[in-house]
């Protein structure tokens, strides 16, 4: 009998994949996940580049569904080579157009902390786009699948010469 595929097998196998395409040392020092829509519909989702790399860094703390990314500002301006003023105005208008929300952290001894961000309206908003990209991918398969039940019941166009 078949042993059933498991999530932990296609995640390793899709890893190994991306270890063929990138190297295995690139593959293992971490990487980032952003669904396709994200960068095809960038325009329509008002992400200026900087906006989407923003995005790739706070994502990149994102490692668990319950444990929400918290990077500072100023790591990520670091990071982007940018003034942590700019990272600051460019979150306050993701935020504003309800892509991100910033959620204040405190500690108990530390005081005010890093903000976690949520991404909901994010991926509400590139959901509705990834629904139109499988109903057009959906509807060309079935156009193609009929096409060829056509070809294969159409008599061929033999001429005897």
């Amino acid at each position: 009998m078949a042993k059933a595929r498991t999530a932990a097998d296609a995640k390793s196998s899709e890893i190994r994949i991306n270890e063929q395409k990138w190297g295995k040392s690139l593959m293992t020092a971490g990487f980032t996940l952003l669904p396709n829509m994200i960068f095809a519909h960038q325009a329509e989702l008002g992400l200026r580049p900087t906006d989407l790399n923003i995005l790739m860094h706070l994502l990149s703390y994102w490692w668990s569904p319950g444990d929400l990314p918290h990077p500072s500002k100023r790591t990520i301006a670091t990071m982007m080579g940018i003034d942590p003023r700019t990272v600051q105005r460019r979150i306050a208008a993701l935020e504003k157009r309800g892509l991100i929300a910033r959620q204040s952290r405190t500690g108990a001894h530390r005081g005010t902390q890093t903000n976690i961000y949520h991404f909901d309206g994010l991926i509400t908003a590139a959901t509705i786009f990834a629904k139109q990209h499988i109903e057009e991918r959906e509807k060309k398969a079935k156009a193609n699948a009929e096409k060829a039940v056509k070809l294969a019941k159409a008599k061929p166009n033999l001429v005897v010469v």
